[in-house]
């Protein structure tokens, strides 16, 4: 089920995702405001666009949902990769995402010292 439905998602996030799928979607815009004087802009009108754009939105948030969090799922194994691999990184920096919001601040504090310490020294110039 995992499998086929990742499967899905991938193939309808990249057609949905296109400039003809957007093309589309506003050409069906068109044509649906063109009909409203024909329908006397009538609620059954007005109801199939909202239906319609109900149902799609539903439909999209899991499917955006589901993109983003394989997208930041593969970052992050890439960024975990690169502090294993680098000697001076430090290896407790890895699965920060799996850390309290608290255990966060601290590092955050921490980087913005590093940051802070950085920019008061003074440059030196490199000559060559």
């Amino acid at each position: 089920m995992h499998e086929l439905f990742r499967h899905l998602a991938h193939r309808a996030s990249e057609r949905l995702g296109s400039p003809w799928a957007f093309a589309f979607a506003l050409g069906i815009i068109v044509l649906w405001a063109l009909a409203g004087p024909f329908l006397g802009f009538s609620t059954t009108w007005q109801l199939l666009i909202n239906t319609a754009t109900t149902v799609l939105t539903f439909l999209m948030v899991f499917l955006i949902q589901n993109t983003q969090n394989r997208d930041t799922r593969a970052v992050h194994l890439k960024l975990d990769e690169l502090i294993r691999a680098v000697k001076a990184a430090r290896n407790n920096l890895i699965d920060l995402e799996e850390l309290s919001d608290a255990e966060l601040d601290e590092f955050e504090d921490e980087f913005r010292r590093i940051r802070a310490h950085k920019t008061t020294r003074p440059r030196t110039k490199v000559t060559e």
